[in-house]
């Protein structure tokens, strides 16, 4: 299998610390890193964590280097990162980190993106024009407009149909096309990545009880349910429009693969509060396999030796998990 390329992310957060204990966690698919190997070894030195760190000229390399020593695609810093103290100066390396991850994976070369954490704001102080990763990505790939965040863990599924805009722009937004089609995608994806041959979603409400048959708003009734009739008429095991705050039950989730929800805070506070350790940030919709943490960058730990490499692991062993599929199918 190819390795998985795992970006720096900014270099002020705990991305370093997640890099270094994924490898020494020797649990997931080989990864190189595209990242600063001086500033990787300062801080496995800072931290106290004895993982070698190996420059590596090719990402062909790593299968060779992996066993014995962290490989990484250097991708020089312009200043010495602070922990705890991100600097806009060092987000032209965030990105190209991103950048050639990301063209890495289109020439087969890597097998997947994994992302570490990033501080988007400051990224849009040296002027990042995206909302976010996913995005950017999207525009990367060719795809602008075809990206679908999805939120895996364990306990469940989750899939916005709109993610970084504000509840207002979010609500302006919604239509039943859209929903449709952030389904249609969400299917696709758990048939090939997932190995689920028949998936069923689970549409959330957008307002208190679904609507309540119009007396708590027009929405689900107008919006809602004509995307689930054109899903079902696509032969799509699509169900709802539900009432957001009855789905996430433990009884409910049994019954649905995956929650389609009507914007971010609807899915992610959920999926978060059922289990943020192992919840893995998937991107459908790319022509390449983009997985990332559930978490941000942790500022006020970084450099203390505390971060919790649970969900980067996690998101590296759902990578080399959905490239063996695919490859496999």
């Amino acid at each position: 299998m190819l390795p998985l390329a795992l970006t720096m992310g900014d270099p002020a957060g705990i991305g370093g610390e997640l890099t270094l204990r994924a490898w020494a966690a020797k649990s997931t698919a080989p990864f190189f890193a595209l990242d600063d190997p001086d500033r990787l070894a300062a801080l496995a030195e800072r931290i106290g964590l004895g993982v070698p760190v190996r420059a590596i000229a090719s990402a062909a390399e790593t299968a060779s280097v992996f066993p014995s020593a962290l490989p990484v695609l250097p991708v020089p810093l312009a200043a010495p990162p602070t922990p705890g103290a991100p600097d806009p100066a060092n987000a032209p390396a965030v990105i190209a980190s991103i950048e050639r991850a990301t063209r890495l994976a289109l020439a087969g070369e890597a097998g997947a993106v994994v992302t570490n954490p990033i501080s988007k704001a400051v990224l849009y102080k040296a002027g990042f024009k995206h909302p976010g990763h996913t995005e950017f990505l999207a525009e990367l790939c060719g795809v602008p407009g075809r990206e679908v965040m999805m939120l895996a863990a364990p306990a469940l599924r989750v899939v916005p149909v709109t993610v970084h805009v504000s509840l207002r722009d979010a609500l302006a937004a919604l239509n039943a096309g859209l929903i449709a089609d952030v389904a249609r995608t969400a299917a696709a994806a758990l048939r090939r990545d997932f190995g689920i041959a028949a998936p069923r979603l689970a549409v959330a409400g957008l307002n208190p009880h679904a609507g309540e048959q119009g007396a708590l708003g027009r929405e689900d009734a107008e919006i809602v349910a004509p995307a689930i009739a054109a899903l079902r008429a696509e032969g799509i095991d699509a169900t709802g429009p539900w009432p957001p705050d009855t789905m996430f039950t433990e009884a409910a989730r049994a019954r649905y693969d995956a929650a389609i929800c009507m914007y971010h805070d609807q899915a992610l506070i959920p999926l978060k509060t059922l289990d943020m350790h192992h919840g893995v940030n998937v991107t459908l919709g790319l022509p390449i396999v983009r997985t990332s943490p559930d978490h941000g960058t942790a500022f006020d730990i970084a450099g203390t030796g505390r971060a919790d490499a649970t969900s980067l692991i996690a998101a590296l062993r759902l990578a080399g998990e959905i490239v063996a599929r695919r490859a496999g199918g």
